[in-house]
C-alpha cells in the first residue's frame, strides 16, 4: 500500500503559511506598552495653564494693546491654520447691563476661501486692569456660509450663537467651542 504525501505536503504548507501570515496580522502598536502609567511630568506640562498679558483696560474703559496687533493677526492665522486670513483683532467688551461686571474677549475676524471665519477667546480681568489670554480658555470659532459677515451672540456676557449679516435663504454662521487654546505657546 503506497501512502499518499498531497495530505502531509498541504498540511506542511498550511502550517508554513499560517507562520509566515500569522506576524503580518498583528494589530498592537510595537513599542508602545499597552497599559503604562503617564509620566508625572509630563501630565504636569500638559494640564499647567499658561497666561499672557493681551491688553489693559484704562481710564473710561479705553483698550490699551500691550501685545502689537501684527502679533495678534498672526497668532490667529498661526492658530486656525487651515489658510485663514484674519485681518482684524479687537478685545471686545461684553456687558449685559450697565451694572453687571463686564466680560471681555480677544477677537479675530478674516475669511478663508472667500468665506467668513472668526474666533473669540475669552480673557480673564486681572487686578482690575490687565487682560490675561490663558491657554486653557476656549476657543469660539465661526464659519460663514454665504455669510459677508457673522455675529456671536452674546448672553449674560458668554458666547451663546451666532447670527448672519444678511438673513437670505441658505445663509448660515457655524459655531464651534473648542477647548484650550495655542495663540500664544510656551
Amino acid at each position: 500500500m503506497m501512502l499518499s504525501f498531497r495530505p502531509f505536503l498541504r498540511l506542511l504548507l498550511a502550517s508554513a503559511l499560517f507562520t509566515v501570515v500569522l506576524p503580518a496580522c498583528e494589530t498592537s502598536k510595537k513599542g508602545i506598552p499597552e497599559f503604562t502609567s503617564p509620566d508625572k511630568s509630563d501630565v504636569g506640562r500638559r494640564q499647567e495653564t499658561t497666561s499672557k498679558i493681551i491688553a489693559s483696560v484704562g481710564e473710561k474703559g479705553l483698550i490699551k494693546y500691550l501685545v502689537p496687533r501684527e502679533q495678534l493677526t498672526q497668532a490667529f492665522n498661526r492658530q486656525f491654520g487651515d489658510g485663514t486670513s484674519i485681518d482684524k483683532t479687537m478685545v471686545r467688551k461684553v456687558q449685559g447691563g450697565p451694572k453687571d461686571p463686564a466680560s471681555y474677549y480677544l477677537v479675530g475676524l478674516g475669511l478663508r476661501n472667500g468665506m467668513f471665519r472668526g474666533m473669540a477667546v475669552p480673557l480673564t480681568l486681572a487686578s482690575e486692569s490687565e487682560l490675561l489670554l490663558r491657554s486653557n480658555a476656549s476657543r469660539y470659532i465661526i464659519t460663514g456660509v454665504g455669510c459677508t459677515f457673522c455675529f456671536f451672540n452674546f448672553e449674560n456676557n458668554d458666547i451663546v450663537g451666532t447670527s448672519c449679516e444678511e438673513n437670505t435663504g441658505g445663509s448660515s454662521c457655524d459655531l464651534r467651542v473648542v477647548g484650550n487654546n495655542t495663540l500664544f505657546p510656551r
